[in-house]
Parts: structure tokens; sequence; C-alpha cells
């Protein structure tokens, strides 16, 4: 199966970057550069899905992906610029990746917006 063109969204990926404070606390940031992917990007939906995640239904998007650039297990929570620009915080992060035959099912979790 091939992701059709005109269905692809172009969205940016930015690295998890875990820091170490004084305290010996984790801070979560992400890299300041940005790799561009164009991926099928849906709502989330359906009787499974309401079950899975409930009130949050409305912040999952189930995404198709083709391609190199993520993996699964080494980008899970990794962040996406989905409606924000490549420079600024990513506003969803990667929640799980799954291999399918020909492409990955990738789904994405809006971050709060005080999370930093």
């Amino acid at each position: 199966m091939r992701l059709r063109k005109h269905d692809l969204t172009t969205v940016y990926l930015k690295k998890r970057v875990i820091e170490e404070d004084d305290e010996g606390n984790d801070n979560v940031t992400f890299s300041d550069e940005s790799i561009e992917l164009t991926m099928n990007v849906q709502s989330a939906g359906g009787q499974v899905a309401a079950a899975i995640y409930g009130e949050r239904l409305p912040y999952i998007k189930s995404c198709k992906y083709q391609g190199e650039l993520i993996k699964p297990k080494q980008n899970e929570n990794d962040g996406i610029c989905l409606y924000v620009k490549s420079t600024e915080e990513p506003d969803f992060f990667i929640k799980s990746i799954q291999p399918f035959s020909t492409h990955l099912n990738v789904t994405l979790e809006m971050r709060e917006q005080n999370e930093s």
C-alpha cells in the first residue's frame, strides 16, 4: 500500500532531550533542529479508541507514515509540530509506533499547554 500524495501533511519531528538539573530531576526538552516528515494525519475515532482513551480522544491523532526517519521504540515520546511552526515547541508527542506491512501506524497525543 502506498500513501496518496494529496492526503499527506507536512509535520516536523523534534527529538526529545532529557537533561538532569542540579537536584537530580529529569527535565524533558526538545531539540532545536527539526526533521521534516510527510504523513497521513487523521483524528482518532471508533469504539476501540474511545474505550482506550476515553475523554482524551479529541486530543489523539492517528497517522500513517512511510519512510525511514521514524523507528519503533526509538522515536516514542519525541515531539511533533503539527499545528505550530517548526521553530516552536512541539504541540504533539508520539504516543506509540506500530509497524504494519508497508507503513507505520503512529499515534500522537496533544501535549498540555503548560507542559515543558
